[in-house]
This record gives C-alpha cells, structure tokens and sequence, in this order.
C-alpha cells in the first residue's frame, strides 16, 4: 500500500488507533485495486510469458531455461514494487 494511502484505512479500538500496512482483501474495490497494479507490475510481460487471475500469477515459457530467466524477471518486477509472494502458495515447474 502506498504510504500516503495508510491514514485511509485508519480505525479505532478502545485501546489504541491502528492503520493497515498492507490493503486487507476485504475492503471495497480491493480487487480492482489489486489487478491494476498487477498489470502496471507486469506491463511489459503480460500476454507474453505471465498471466495474472485473481490471485494467481501464471508464468508460461517453452523451455527450462527460458523459465528460469522468465522467473527471475518476474521475482525483480515484484521486488522493484515492494511485493511479497507467499511460498505456501507458490508452485514451481509444473507442466
């Protein structure tokens, strides 16, 4: 989430006021949200060798080696943005 965009999520307990770090994918529109900066993230690869659904990131190449190098780009793009993949969730090399 981008910093400036913090204080917009903002609430209150009795005991404290809290603001998320990260956008929670229950609030409104979060999925619009989330689509948009996935195609920004990947604008140069999308169609070609990466598929973004939902919640998934689909990298598609026709050789091994092509693969590891479509994976490494698409590791730099979501480091240059500041996102994390969940390693639970991630599979790799299935055909």
């Amino acid at each position: 989430m981008h910093p400036r965009d913090k204080e917009k999520t903002a609430f209150m307990t009795n005991s404290n006021n809290f603001y998320y770090e990260v956008m929670p994918f229950g609030l409104k529109n979060v999925g619009a949200t989330y689509v948009r900066l996935m195609d920004y993230i990947f604008k140069d690869m999308l169609g070609r060798n990466v598929d973004v659904c939902v919640d998934n990131i689909v990298i598609k190449s026709y050789s091994c080696e092509q693969y590891i190098k479509d994976l490494q780009d698409v590791f730099q793009a979501l480091r240059n943005h500041g996102m994390r993949l969940n390693p639970d969730n991630c599979t790799f090399g299935v055909e």
